[in-house]
């Protein structure tokens, strides 16, 4: 069955700036065959585009054009129906059009955005429509051969199966779980840790992918423990959020350490710090230290901790 508007019961950390949607996304539907083509050029279908990760935005809105006013892309995936709160009618259809690269891009009336360059802006539908258009069509850009024999394959179910024409294979959209943590010492500190790709200033929670065969909470205490040397117990989920680059889900939790002796991998955790709430915005209104994004999940764990919005630089 599909899923459309969110739970009304959301976890500790509450409904996520990158997990808001407003649409019902069909999974029943995908399967009719010619489903694009049977609604494509109908007056309640409309279209969103994106090239190369971005998508036309006016107005503080994703711009959606009518399907009968434009020829189909080589590569069009359905999003799904509007359901209740949604911007546009209940019932409407929306299909994801990707422009091939080299499309000519100023005819369009309005700005192309990147994901992270608007998505504090967007409204439920438009951030839901975004994050799944990203998705699946990283997904396609990426994945247009079969594994197993190298045939390239076919677009079906609306764009949400790609099917080997040699062996009959089927090929669907991968998501790669990682776990992200706040990690809370005896005392209530809080550990962050600065990765080697990082200025100097910025610090965020760890987190790490899933290996094959293992859960999300034994994800939680290796991933701790090889970033920043300490042993952490009873994990505890808070939530999660889709991030779309390219294909993961995060999962947050939160976790004891036994102790508070750190040391990083010195890899990709150059430097581990712990923070009680006053030296954490002390360090923020100071401008000494830079945390996530508002639509990251990090900054939500951080903020859970924290008790409440954080101070700003400057404060």
């Amino acid at each position: 069955m599909s899923l459309s508007t969110a739970s009304a019961g959301f976890p500790p950390l509450g409904q996520l700036m990158l997990a808001r949607t407003t649409m019902d996304r069909g999974c029943e539907r995908r399967s009719h065959p010619g489903l694009l083509d049977g609604i494509w050029g109908g007056d309640t279908t409309y279209v969103m585009l994106i090239a190369d990760g971005k998508t036309l935005v006016r107005g503080g809105k994703i711009v959606l054009l009518a399907s009968r006013e434009r020829a189909a892309t080589d590569l069009s995936v359905y999003l799904g129906r509007a359901v209740e709160g949604a911007d546009v009618p209940v019932g409407t259809d929306i299909v994801l059009s990707v422009l091939p690269e080299g499309a000519e891009l100023a005819e369009y009336d309005g700005e192309w955005l990147g994901l992270r360059d608007v998505a504090g802006e967007l409204s439920a539908q438009d951030v839901g429509l975004f994050v799944e258009a990203v998705a699946i069509s990283n997904w396609h850009l990426t994945h247009t051969h079969c594994p197993r024999c190298g045939q390239r394959t076919e677009i079906e179910q609306g764009g949400w199966v790609r099917r080997c024409p040699a062996d009959d294979s089927q090929h669907f959209p991968r998501t790669d779980p990682a776990i992200i943590v706040s990690v809370i010492d005896e005392d209530d500190r809080l550990l962050l840790g600065r990765n080697s790709a990082w200025p100097a200033s910025r610090y965020s929670t760890l987190a790490g992918f899933v290996e094959p065969g293992e859960s999300l909470e034994a994800a939680v205490v290796r991933e701790i423990e090889e970033e920043s040397g300490v042993v952490v117990h009873s994990p505890t989920y808070l939530g999660s959020q889709p991030w779309p680059f390219p294909a993961s889900l995060m999962i947050g939790f939160t976790a004891v350490a036994t102790d508070a002796v750190s040391v990083p991998d010195g890899v990709e955790i150059l430097e581990t710090r712990w923070f009680s709430r006053e030296e954490l915005a002390a360090a923020l209104e100071a401008d000494e230290v830079q945390v996530a994004s508002g639509i990251s999940i990090a900054r939500a764990l951080i903020e859970h901790w924290y008790g409440g919005d954080l101070p700003q630089a400057g404060q």
